[in-house]
């Protein structure tokens, strides 16, 4: 009886389906919010607008629907309501008085830190159940993943002129990954 042995193309649609729940489940546990977080509720398109705002402070409407492959106006609506919540304000762009720029309030990023910090929380005491060993490879693999995550998002085409870039994660790389170490 023989083995049978999967083709590299089946391993990796394999990983990609197992990364794939990964991301599902992540997203099902971080949108169970506990009482008393936070008394304003933000979306998930919501916070993705934040996250390029934060990454491309000054960004306009236009950049921001190119970034996110989103209609100007459903974009538009998107910012009100950040807005409305005092999360991001608008102002008019020094370079043209027709564009507006977008950044982050101080209310916005603090929202974003309590965010990650509570996320970071939460899987924190769920991985404190794999062991030493496991956590090591994990975040070998966790690595591997966000540099080639990082190639992927700067290689695609978009009609902004220059390539955004991941959010710092607080990871701290080894020494020769290739990737630029961030400082505080």
């Amino acid at each position: 009886m023989g083995v049978e042995r999967s083709s590299p193309d089946q391993r990796l649609r394999d990983v990609a389906r197992a990364m794939r729940g990964v991301i599902e489940l992540l997203e099902v546990y971080w949108t169970r919010v506990p009482e008393g977080f936070s008394p304003v509720t933000v979306s998930a398109p919501q916070l993705r607008v934040m996250y390029v705002i934060e990454r491309r402070e000054g960004i306009n409407l236009r950049q921001l629907g190119a970034e996110l492959d989103a209609a100007p106006s459903s974009v538009s609506r998107l910012c009100d309501r950040l807005e409305a919540i005092g999360f991001v304000r608008r102002s008019s762009s020094t370079a043209s008085r027709r564009e507006v720029e977008l950044r982050l309030t101080a209310q916005g990023r603090a929202h974003l830190d309590r965010l990650r910090a509570r996320r970071e929380e939460r899987l924190a005491a769920a991985l404190a159940r794999a062991s030493p060993a496991s956590r090591a490879r994990l975040m070998e693999a966790v690595e591997t993943i966000r540099v080639a995550l990082t190639g992927a998002v700067r290689a695609e085409p978009t009609e902004a002129a220059e390539p955004a870039e991941p959010p710092d994660t607080g990871v701290q790389r080894p020494p020769g990954d290739g990737a630029e170490r961030r400082t505080g």
